[in-house]
Parts: structure tokens; C-alpha cells; sequence
């Protein structure tokens, strides 16, 4: 009995050996795996977002470019790297500078600030110039492939430094963040007096356009105008003009146009809105990356009460996001803007538009368009 249970035992750690060594043999194998390298169409895929104490600002990569950068970027991100950091260095509206990880450690000598985490990365020079909202890598002033996981960001253009420094990204959300980060109050050495804490940095999916890939019947919709002086109601029809429907809707879905105003009236002419700058104290808004212009839909159509058309200035292809609704006959637009909708519903609120007081086109009254939604 005892030497079977003996036996036993033996064969019991036998297999339990055997199980380690295999164990050991895998872990091993695992470790020695050659890392996976995220694609180019991968990293195109992906936006940095970056929390700070002052706001989130989100970037995009230029993955084609600087390949080498956005991996890099990417990795450090996704284990945690640069969460708890700060921003440390600021030059007003023009950079801020962040990614140092002796910043993590309040203790850390502020002679030190901009010295960790270099010396790690071949530089990728390219023709990317550094405009407002470039996201490029720190490195040593005067020595090559000195880059790493420090960066800057641009709060203005800075083209003393194209050529000279990996430019990896382009800020999509947040530009206000940057810009209010450069406002830090700093020392003589252009070193924040208190660091603009980097909270976390997070690589999520790159949002989607809205409508970008919709067809002309998800293009075919009723949008409300919800505005201080009442409702109205458009039709768009994508058969006149297809990308501005589709620009249309794109704005309206993201609520670009919410809190906007029409800032231009013109009695039985038109009303005109859409325009950023109306916002209160003209802030941006996250849907800013996808305004664009526009290549003119141009159909010989009457511009008559109730037609909703984009406005542009004098190059036929400069329409963005502002519209106007017509408000009389205008024969002389016709074929010249592109018409894209009209009303439905709601001449009753045009009429109290149209006898505001005002100031030669301008109206005394804000006249705020709250809301655009999306029927269902």
C-alpha cells in the first residue's frame, strides 16, 4: 500500500513536471515572438485622444508619413505611458510640449523637465508642414534621430520648424485646448509654473463622417429648424444636388449648426445662417474636421419663396456650411447656387424673420437657430 501510494506520488510529479516544462517552454516561446506590427491602413484607422485638465484633444495620424512615429506613439499610449505626464513646456499660441515621463514624479527637478524619454527613434523628415494643430516629436535641437516619446503640438503655424522635427499627426477635435494649454503661465525658461496635467492618452477608433457613404434615398430627409422666433420644417432632396445633402445632414446629425444664428436678413430676399462665428464667443465645435468646401451643384431651378440654397462667396466652388432660405423671387441666383431642399412648414416663423428690426442686413435680435435635428 504504501509503495503504490510511493508510486503514486511519483508519477503525480512527474506530470507535474512535465506540466511546468511545458508551461516554461511556452512562456518562453510566447516571449520570443517577433511583435506584431500595426499596418499603415490600421493606424489610419485610430485617433489619439489626449485628456487633459483644460479639455480632451483628439489627433489623427499621418500613418503614410511617419510610419515609424505613430507606431511608436500608439504602443507607448496603449500601456499607459503617458497617462499622468503633463504638458510642461508652452510657448503662447504658438506650442505646447508634453510626453515626458519625469513629470509623472512631482519630485523631478524642473532643470530635468524635457530630458526623459528621448534618443529612442530614427527621424522621418517629410514635406508635412507644421501648420496649426501639427502634432510632431521633440528631439534634441542640432542632433538627428534624437526623437522619442515626447511631442509637440502647434497652436499656430510654425514653419521654422518644417523639415526639422517628425510631424506624425493633425489634431481633428480640441484646437481651442491647445490653444488655451499655450496660455499657461510659465517661468523665463518657458516651463509651465504648474504643469498642465495629462490625464490620459487613449487610442480609440477614428470617428466616422456621418452620410459619408449614405445613398441618395438615406439622403432623402426632413430636417427642423428649431429657432427663437419658432419651427421650420425643410425638405432636402439629394436628386438636385447630392453633396450638399449629404453636407447638409452631416452638419445637422453632428449638431454643427446648434446655437449658430441667422445673422443676415434681407425682407423678400433672403435669410442667411449657418455661419460658425455666430456661436457664442465663436467656439469651435467637434465636427469642424469635416467642413469642407464644396464643388457647385449648379441646376438652372427658380430660386423662389421657400427654397433653401447654399450660399458662397465669388469662387463657384467656396460653399461650406452657410445656407440661406429664399424669401422672395431672385431670378438672378438662379443657376448660380445650389439648390438643395426647401420648406415645408413653417412660412408663418419666415414672415416674423423677415419683419425683425434691423440694422442694414444685420438683425437687432438674436435670432438663434437652437436646434437642427433630423426627422425620423
Amino acid at each position: 500500500m504504501i509503495l503504490m501510494m510511493r508510486c503514486t506520488l511519483t508519477a503525480l510529479s512527474i506530470i507535474a513536471l512535465a506540466s511546468v516544462s511545458v508551461a516554461d517552454r511556452q512562456q518562453k516561446k510566447k516571449a520570443a515572438a517577433p511583435e506584431v506590427l500595426m499596418t499603415i491602413e490600421e493606424m489610419s484607422g485610430v485617433e489619439a485622444v489626449i485628456t487633459t485638465d483644460l479639455g480632451a484633444i483628439r489627433f489623427e495620424f499621418f500613418a503614410d508619413k511617419a510610419p515609424n512615429h505613430c507606431r511608436h506613439f500608439i504602443k507607448l499610449a496603449r500601456q499607459g505611458f503617458y497617462d499622468g505626464s503633463a504638458f510642461h513646456r508652452v510657448i503662447a499660441r504658438a506650442i505646447i510640449q508634453g510626453g515626458d515621463p519625469l513629470l509623472k514624479d512631482s519630485r523631478t527637478p524642473r532643470q530635468r523637465w524635457g530630458s526623459g524619454a528621448l534618443n529612442q527613434l530614427t527621424d522621418e523628415l517629410t514635406d508635412i508642414k507644421h501648420t496649426r494643430g501639427v502634432v510632431s516629436t521633440v528631439r534634441i535641437p542640432g542632433r538627428a534621430n534624437s526623437g522619442g516619446a515626447q511631442f509637440f503640438i502647434c497652436a499656430s503655424p510654425q514653419p521654422s520648424l518644417d523639415s526639422q522635427f517628425s510631424a506624425f499627426g493633425q489634431v481633428t477635435e480640441g484646437i481651442d485646448i491647445v490653444e488655451k494649454i499655450s496660455l499657461a503661465q510659465t517661468d523665463a525658461n518657458q516651463l509651465t509654473v504648474n504643469p498642465v496635467k495629462i490625464i490620459s492618452v487613449k487610442i480609440e477608433p477614428k470617428k466616422t463622417e456621418p452620410f459619408r457613404d449614405a445613398t441618395l434615398d438615406q439622403l432623402r430627409r426632413d430636417v427642423l429648424l428649431r429657432t427663437t422666433l419658432g419651427d421650420i420644417t425643410v425638405e432636402i432632396n439629394p436628386d438636385l444636388a447630392p453633396e450638399h445633402a449629404r453636407n447638409f445632414l452631416k452638419l445637422v446629425e453632428t449638431g454643427w449648426y446648434d446655437h449658430t444664428a441667422f445673422h443676415r436678413v434681407i425682407p423678400g430676399f433672403v435669410i442667411q445662417g449657418g455661419i460658425g462665428s455666430t456661436r457664442a464667443e465663436g467656439a469651435p465645435h467637434a465636427a469642424d474636421r469635416w467642413v469642407r468646401k464644396l464643388k457647385g451643384e449648379f441646376k438652372n431651378l427658380q430660386h423662389v419663396r421657400g427654397i433653401l440654397s447654399m450660399a458662397r462667396a465669388d469662387d463657384p466652388d467656396s460653399a461650406d456650411t452657410s445656407f440661406f432660405i429664399v424669401l422672395g423671387p431672385a431670378p438672378h441666383l438662379d443657376g448660380k447656387y445650389t439648390v438643395f431642399g426647401k420648406v415645408i412648414d413653417g412660412f408663418d416663423v419666415l414672415d416674423r424673420i423677415e419683419k425683425v428690426e434691423r440694422q442694414g442686413e444685420r438683425p437687432l435680435e438674436r435670432i438663434e437657430l437652437i436646434e437642427a435635428a433630423i426627422k425620423p
